[in-house]
């Protein structure tokens, strides 16, 4: 049974203010010395892969990794947007201490209806967030068939991949631990997906 496609995704190191739980979402944020750190020591893990190409999340909390991992595989390296974290609105940059202070209501109804809840302000529902990356990712596999390659992105990308390799309900996907700059292996053949690794 041939492989079609190896995939790597990591999970961006640890991000400035990650002691307070922040929400950052789309929020552009910068590694902190550790967090750049694990992404040297995952540069340094990769180096022995032969990827086609790298993709990212255009955050510089996922660019930043890729641009390292990437010092050692002369591959195309794509930055894009529908691989960033789901957008939270009116809860970009606040800490969970503060959102369970301002907005306790709203939280309930997150609570209530996990997968169709949208933060104010224009918030991403979870629903809206997966079919996003699910077509992104799709079109990634579409356009590297046969090859392996890696995908640098966020604790909520990695779990949408995940949860579909693994067949879960999107309800699931917080039951699927993402440590800062961990490791998955998924394996995709014609008629299965082989997880090989999570949270590595």
């Amino acid at each position: 049974m041939d492989r079609i496609n190896r995939v790597y995704i990591v999970r961006h190191g640890q991000v400035k203010g990650y002691e307070n739980f922040p929400i950052y979402g789309n929020t552009d944020v910068d590694l902190t010395e550790i967090g750049a750190l694990q992404m040297e020591h995952m540069s340094d893990r990769l180096r022995l892969v032969e990827p086609k190409a790298i993709y990212s999340s255009d955050l510089k909390r996922a660019s930043t990794g890729a641009r390292l991992i990437s010092r050692y595989h002369e591959v195309p390296v794509y930055f894009l947007p529908d691989l960033r974290e789901l957008y939270f609105g009116d809860w970009e940059g606040l800490t969970m201490s503060e959102i369970r202070k301002r907005f306790p209501e709203e939280l309930k109804n997150r609570k209530d209806d996990l997968i169709h809840f949208s933060p104010p302000g224009r918030g991403e529902s979870i629903r809206f967030f997966s079919e996003r990356i699910t077509k992104c990712f799709g079109q990634i596999l579409e356009e590297q068939a046969g090859n392996d390659i890696i995908i640098v992105a966020h604790g909520g990308v990695n779990r949408v991949i995940l949860c579909g390799a693994l067949g879960l309900d999107l309800s699931n996907m917080f039951n699927i631990h993402q440590d800062y700059g961990c490791l998955n292996i998924i394996d995709y053949f014609s008629d299965l997906t082989l997880v090989r690794l999570v949270n590595g």
